[in-house]
């Protein structure tokens, strides 16, 4: 079976490496991600903004879960941060749809997030407040999924900004 474009196309991966391509795995997800941290150490006002804009939806979903606002229709609106297929990230021989952060991380989130987050916004630890923190309310949040609510986000608040 083969694993690599080169194998699946039957060319060269001399031929591949040439052309200045990357050989990408057609059965595995790309490891490649976004990092929030080039947004915010942008000098970019633009992405400065986005980043921005994204601390300010945790906030907002911060302050809904405290004034008790959230149920499940809304967990599954305002908490699930799909792979966004744009970016091809996620691209393999069956799509391109990634894994995204589902149901498990949307609960952890809205469960976690007025305590691991009383303070997001007003830190006194460090110079902004960063979205990496979503890593600590589940197990297994790696670079992989922050990208995907990066992204996620940025997307979403590129559109509507």
């Amino acid at each position: 079976m083969a694993t690599y474009f080169h194998e699946y196309f039957g060319v060269s991966r001399d031929s591949v490496d040439d052309y200045g391509a990357f050989n990408v795995s057609i059965i595995n997800d790309l490891p490649l991600f976004i990092d929030p941290f080039l947004l915010f150490h942008s000098s970019n006002a633009e992405y400065q903004n986005l980043h921005e804009s994204i601390l300010q939806y945790i906030r907002f979903l911060r302050d809904e879960v405290v004034a008790g606002r959230v149920n499940r229709d809304r967990i599954k609106a305002w908490f699930h941060f799909p792979e966004v297929r744009q970016n091809w990230l996620g691209f393999s021989l069956v799509g391109n749809g990634g894994s995204g952060l589902g149901r498990a991380f949307a609960n952890s989130l809205s469960e976690n997030l007025a305590e691991l987050f009383a303070d997001f916004g007003a830190e006194k630890v460090s110079k902004s407040s960063h979205l990496e923190k979503v890593c600590l309310v589940r197990d297994g949040v790696g670079r992989d999924n922050i990208s995907d609510f990066t992204t996620n986000l940025t997307l979403q608040l590129h559109i509507y900004l």
